[in-house]
């Protein structure tokens, strides 16, 4: 690994891997950085080596892939898996542990491609054994053909939800239930949204073959649950809910469940860039313009990292920013940056037109992302409730960051990851205002776990 790149990208999933592909074609020096073994981020992740009959299973979309993993092996671009990048600073300097060796390297111009996670919503019983995030499901099935052997119980909302349903029904896994959360009054919401969401079929059409052969499979799907709880004597042994006015439990030692996506801010918190509240996707975001730039020079952020719009729509903004690093770099001029960039933007447009529909139809209740049951633990790191967030907002704590000083909310091993976007809510709710106007954790380095030895080895690198 060298010291300095003319193009760094952080996150090899699909908007890293295509910006890559394209910039390297310039002959420039162009390295990509990841914490997986192999190319393809969490959406196709392990598309590179997994069975073709798994393949198969996992759908058309996953499949998808191959090809956009190919096209990086080949380009020029350096690659460097099971490395983890720990720092970025507004200087562009970047920690980065690779081998077991921590370094600092800079580039002319960086592209965080850093993904997506799972929204976080804790509930009562949310922490037992038993109770695990779909996002994990899919990685134990993508990765390894891992899947539950005794039924599960799927909860929560958003496509994922349905498509994890799905494969798991492909492949035989008893599916007790899927307990939808998504009030019956975001369908109204969303129907507005509908005629320009009709221009991506594509993803409706899927979307209802999916409930059809879920239908047909005997899948009891039920919208519009509310008190979600998880219960159990030190494991997880049933799951409760109310529908339609009356209460049920499912007896189950698995419970998987899924509140849609937030983009992954750690790294453009850390380097200062400015963040915005998107209230459509209920979740912080980097401000950027319509070429990934953020408001630090030579910092740019493309894919899921940037807002939500889903794996295809990252492979276009990967190549439009991948287009304005070469601009900045001098390699191309405006005038051809515009030129090549026509299809793709195109593309990436008619791609996100599903987005509005989507994001109003499938929209959290905000009675679930601020729990008001005070006995819920919401900082698993340093098991920290509801109850106490709102105590110390009660104390004249206003902010996020004054609630972490008091309770030590976020402070953990995680720093926050896990916690940070509830403790947003809660504090709001608490306190009486939008989240938009309360402050979000502060992202300082290390942004992954590292530990004395490795923070130290960075003086043997200077020497």
């Amino acid at each position: 690994m060298n010291s300095h790149y003319q193009l760094l990208i952080i996150g090899a999933g699909p908007a890293g891997i295509a910006a890559a592909t394209l910039a390297s074609e310039q002959g420039i020096s162009c390295a990509v950085l990841d914490e997986q073994s192999a190319p393809g981020g969490q959406i196709y992740r392990s598309i590179e080596s997994v069975p073709e009959q798994r393949a198969q299973q996992l759908g058309a979309e996953y499949l998808r892939g191959k090809q956009l993993a190919a096209e990086f092996r080949d380009s020029k671009a350096e690659y460097f898996p099971n490395t983890r990048v720990w720092s970025l600073n507004n200087e562009r300097e970047v920690g980065v542990l690779h081998n077991g060796q921590s370094k600092i390297i800079t580039a002319d111009q960086i592209l965080v491609a850093s993904g997506a996670m799972e929204r976080p919503v804790p509930f009562s019983g949310w922490t037992l054994p038993g109770v695990m995030q779909a996002g994990a499901g899919q990685i134990l099935f993508k990765s390894a053909g891992v899947v539950p052997s005794d039924g599960v119980v799927l909860a929560g909302s958003g496509p994922l939800l349905l498509l994890l349903a799905w494969q798991y029904m492909n492949v035989g896994v008893e599916i007790k239930a899927v307990l939808d959360v998504t009030p019956l009054s975001n369908h109204w919401s969303a129907l507005p949204k509908l005629p320009r969401a009709l221009l991506a079929h594509h993803y409706l059409t899927k979307g209802l073959v999916y409930q059809r052969d879920l239908k047909r499979a005997g899948v009891h799907t039920k919208i519009g649950v509310s008190k979600l709880k998880a219960k159990g004597g030190g494991v997880l042994q049933s799951v409760h809910y109310r529908h339609l006015g009356r209460e049920h439990s499912i007896e189950t030692d698995l419970l998987l469940t899924h509140f849609g996506v937030i983009p992954h801010i750690w790294l453009t918190q850390a380097a200062d860039c400015q963040h915005q509240w998107d209230s459509s996707q209920q979740c912080w975001r980097p401000k950027q313009d319509d070429w990934g730039n953020t408001s630090i020079e030579g910092i740019l952020v493309a894919g899921d990292g940037a807002g939500i719009n889903g794996g295809r729509s990252a492979e276009h903004a990967g190549r439009l920013a991948g287009l304005q690093a070469l601009f900045a770099l001098g390699v191309i001029t405006q005038t051809e940056r515009d030129q090549r960039s026509v299809k793709e933007r195109k593309w990436m447009n008619d791609d996100r037109r599903i987005r509005p529909f989507l994001e109003a139809y499938f929209a959290i209740p905000p009675k679930l992302l601020a729990t008001a049951d005070k006995d819920t633990i919401v900082c698993r790191c340093e098991e920290i409730t509801a109850g106490q967030i709102r105590t110390a907002v009660d104390n004249g704590h206003g902010g996020s960051n004054d609630v972490k000083y008091l309770t030590r909310c976020g402070m953990g091993a995680c720093q926050g990851r896990q916690c940070a976007n509830a403790v947003a809510h809660i504090v709001a709710d608490a306190g009486g205002q939008a989240v938009s106007v309360n402050s979000h954790f502060r992202g300082r380095p290390p942004v992954a776990p590292l530990t004395l030895k490795q923070l130290a080895g960075l003086a043997k690198e200077e020497v």
